[in-house]
């Protein structure tokens, strides 16, 4: 295995710890934008500032103004004094539509996740735009370093 791929199990790991931060029970997910082999911003999936970590609905569902992972990393890096040009955006599951349309407009190069989705509208944009994508699996094995 190459530094490289190596490099990418260990940020998806981190990810996928960074995940545990989300208050939502449905599904947890995490993300890092990495830039320079530097991480400069993270996010999980959860509720606005000022909102209840409150994530499902009593049906269940997830509540609507939930952000994800990525819009939460993203707006981050907005905030700070960063950007995001030519950065790699790890995340424990594939972007969603919304999401592939902030990846492409904060100028993230490569997208690297570990979960697929049952739709793929978000991984086939970021195609279209010519982004770089990478799908690792995510098992324990193969997100271990060998």
């Amino acid at each position: 295995m190459t530094k490289a791929e190596l490099l990418d199990r260990r940020y998806l790991r981190m990810a996928r710890i960074w995940a545990e931060n989300s208050y939502c029970t449905r599904r947890q997910v995490g993300a890092l934008i990495v830039k320079d082999k530097m991480i400069i911003s993270d996010g999980y999936n959860g509720t606005p500032s000022g909102f209840p970590n409150v994530c499902e609905g009593t049906d269940g569902l997830t509540l609507p103004y939930v952000l994800h992972a990525e819009a939460n990393a993203i707006t981050k890096i907005a905030r700070s004094g960063n950007n995001s040009d030519g950065a790699t955006l790890y995340v424990t599951d594939a972007p969603c539509i919304e999401c592939a349309k902030l990846i492409i407009q904060a100028g993230i190069k490569r997208v690297v996740y570990a979960r697929s989705y049952r739709l793929t509208d978000g991984i086939d944009l970021l195609a279209d735009a010519g982004i770089e994508i990478d799908h690792i699996a995510d098992t324990e094995t193969s997100l271990q370093d060998k």
